[in-house]
């Protein structure tokens, strides 16, 4: 059975989120807008997103830390980020190993090209459902934070299976419930999401999709 890690957790529910609000302040237009994937999604109001995705120095160092070290990650390892929007978590491995070797793409035109300098190099456009561009077994980690509860089902196994293939070993972070508080927490709140799991649905896909990695579920 996958291993359910526990390293974004208390990051995640640092942020306040006011639930009814969200889902009474036009959300049916506002997910419209934010399923571009572009400007407003990112840096636009906060009803279609992030509401202004900046780098944040050393908001995700302990985070990092804990991947390095359960991964055991060195200077000589390479990390791919699958849907790694402005780069931020690359580039704060990267403070860590400067010397390691990192790629990251996301569907994002808008997000790769006003991503952090540090790291542009290393990133580009691409779709987490289509193939990976890369050889078999080519990356010691994989990572895929908050984006694969984007993709419809059909969608997510193609992805899951890409993640198998490439990476050695694998760590991702979707969306989930655990009671029907945290499901309508969750419905109110996700503009973008496509699936609605639980965490037996999730272990159930796993095994059903062939993925073998970690993975850590954030509720609402």
């Amino acid at each position: 059975m996958n291993k359910e890690l526990d390293f974004i957790t208390s990051l995640h529910q640092s942020t306040k989120r006011d639930y009814k609000e969200r889902m009474f302040n036009q959300k049916v237009e506002a997910m419209m807008v934010a399923r571009n994937f572009e400007k407003d999604f990112f840096d636009g109001e906060r009803k279609y997103g992030y509401g202004g995705y900046r780098y944040i120095p050393n908001l995700l160092t302990p985070f990092v830390k804990k991947i390095i070290d359960y991964y055991k990650l060195t200077n000589n390892s390479k990390v791919l980020d699958v849907g790694c929007g402005k780069g931020f978590l690359l580039h704060e491995i990267k403070k860590l190993l400067p010397n390691i070797n990192i790629c990251g793409f996301d569907i994002s035109k808008y997000s790769i090209e006003n991503s952090k300098e540090e790291v542009k190099k290393y990133l580009f456009i691409h779709k987490a459902q289509d193939k990976f561009p890369f050889e078999d077994k080519s990356f010691d980690l994989v990572l895929s934070i908050n984006t694969l509860h984007n993709l419809y089902v059909y969608d997510l196994e193609k992805s899951l299976n890409e993640l198998e293939r490439v990476g050695k070993k694998k760590y991702l972070v979707v969306e989930s419930y655990r009671n029907e508080e945290e499901l309508f927490n969750l419905q109110c709140w996700a503009l973008t999401a496509e699936c609605f799991f639980n965490k037996k649905e999730w272990q159930w896909l796993f095994k059903q999709f062939n993925y073998s990695g970690e993975f850590e579920l954030i509720y609402f």
